[in-house]
């Protein structure tokens, strides 16, 4: 019993160091002390370290942060959370409705401005101001394509702008690609009394159209045949006769297969070529009609050589309005647009027109200088023009070796120069390209309705020239430079 009592007694202090309930006394007692046992100490230690963890002078940011965005995505309620994702997604809503909206309108104005060219187009009106760009190109920059022998008389741009067809007095058609300026189709020409068996011209071509697709084209000669072909393998397809005098002109109205024939017997003919079909004939000119042109309407127009007119022939109507103007015989015309027009003569004038004016809006004379003895002066005839169609941009030709450029003034009121490019030569055949990027010459040694004059160091070819731009900003410009 003894034993057991002075156990329990020696346990008692350890169970009472361990205890909670008497760390207050052993406290007391550390402090009066010195040299106790390690515990108390241990426990001291253990107490301060708890109360430096809590201190604020050692807490850490982050945490806080991380509690106070806790609390704050906390206090969001599920309804203020639907009402705020809403608002992102209209904002968003609205934001791309804004750029659709600003993309629909640039389109609309787009489409607008396209119908609106195309109305003034259809009414005759449209003008499109290109003349104050342009500037004269190097002569290092124009090119010549050779391969007649003789004479160019006339030419054609395809209206994709990729190819020309060229004729001459050597009774041969090319087929030109203008980027690399190689021959892609040769027809040749055949020899006089050769054309019952000869698929071809036998004798001076005068003129050629090619349609408004590039499907067809058609070529007439001093035989007074129409010879009509496939434009892209060159092969033969009809052949149209009636005319008794050399056919002079040729055009396609545009949009169709609807044929116009003029020629020196001094009628005009309709021809349906997809019906290979003759239509009707036309008279009213008094001289050798010398040139024809035609665009959308049904109508075209004729130039009346000697007989000193210009008429424009209402098909559908069955009726012409005649003009008067030159005072020598007019040998070249074409259509600016519906509404206007561009003519030349052997009197060296070149007058514009307008369907509404029984004159000329405007008359240029001696637009490409005169030649002769002194005292004896003659003007250089003009043996070509051309028109960008709905600009203010003409062009024209003689044999003084330059095509002269011209701007057109505002409403058709007025010829200005514009500047010249050098081109030795009778300039026989002008054409623009439908883009404007370029201007195509068909040049020979001789005019190509005879042989009054001969230019011997002129050479039989087409030059192709470009149409430079001002450039749009002075940083452009001293690229350029």
């Amino acid at each position: 019993m003894s034993s057991s009592f002075f156990i329990k007694k020696k346990e008692t202090p350890k169970f009472m160091k361990k205890g909670k309930n008497t760390a207050g006394p052993k406290r007391k007692g550390d402090v009066n002390s010195v040299g106790k046992s390690k515990v108390p100490a241990k426990k001291s230690s253990k107490y301060n370290e708890e109360i430096s963890s809590d201190s604020e002078t050692e807490r850490p940011v982050v945490p806080r942060k991380r509690q106070s965005n806790e609390e704050n995505d906390y206090d969001e309620t599920p309804q203020e959370k639907k009402l705020r994702l809403a608002k992102l997604y209209l904002d968003q809503l609205k934001e791309e409705e804004e750029k659709k909206a600003e993309d629909e309108s640039f389109e609309t104005d787009l489409i607008a401005g396209r119908l609106q060219e195309e109305v003034l187009e259809q009414k005759g009106m449209l003008q499109r101001l290109l003349a104050k760009e342009l500037i004269p190109p190097d002569a290092s920059e124009i090119r010549l394509l050779r391969g007649h022998k003789l004479p160019i008389t006339c030419l054609v741009i395809s209206p994709d702008d990729k190819f020309i067809f060229s004729a001459a007095k050597d009774c041969f058609i090319i087929k030109w690609d203008i980027e690399s300026g190689k021959k892609l189709h040769t027809i040749p020409g055949g020899r006089k009394g050769t054309e019952d068996r000869h698929v071809g011209h036998t004798a001076h071509i005068l003129c050629m159209a090619i349609s408004s697709d590039g499907k067809y084209l058609a070529t007439g000669d001093m035989n007074n045949l129409i010879m009509i072909w496939e434009a892209e393998t060159c092969k033969h397809l009809y052949k149209f006769t009636g005319h008794k005098g050399p056919v002079s002109g040729l055009s396609f109205r545009k949009g169709t297969h609807d044929l116009y024939s003029a020629s020196h017997d001094r009628s005009i003919k309709v021809w349906n070529v997809d019906e290979n079909a003759y239509v009707e004939t036309l008279f009213g000119h008094q001289d050798a009609i010398t040139g024809l042109d035609s665009l959308s309407r049904e109508r075209c127009v004729t130039a009346g050589g000697r007989d000193r007119s210009v008429r424009v022939w209402k098909i559908a109507e069955e009726s012409q309005l005649v003009f008067h103007g030159h005072e020598g015989s007019i040998d070249c015309i074409q259509l600016i647009n519906e509404e206007h027009m561009i003519t030349g003569a052997d009197d060296g004038s070149v007058s514009l027109w307008s369907v509404n004016k029984k004159k000329p809006l405007s008359t240029v004379k001696q637009a490409h200088g005169c030649h002769g003895d002194a005292g004896l002066e003659q003007p250089h005839w003009v043996a070509s023009v051309a028109a960008l169609q709905n600009s203010d941009t003409v062009a024209s030709g003689s044999h003084n070796s330059q095509v002269q450029l011209w701007k057109c003034g505002q409403n058709y009121r007025g010829l200005q120069p514009l500047f010249s490019i050098p081109v030795p030569g009778f300039i026989n055949s002008l054409k623009f390209s439908s883009s404007g990027q370029f201007l195509v010459a068909g040049v020979g040694q001789e005019h190509r309705l005879g042989r009054w004059w001969r230019i011997k160091e002129a050479k039989n070819g087409i030059y192709v020239i470009p149409l430079k731009r001002k450039p749009s900003n002075p940083e452009e410009a001293k690229t350029n430079e």
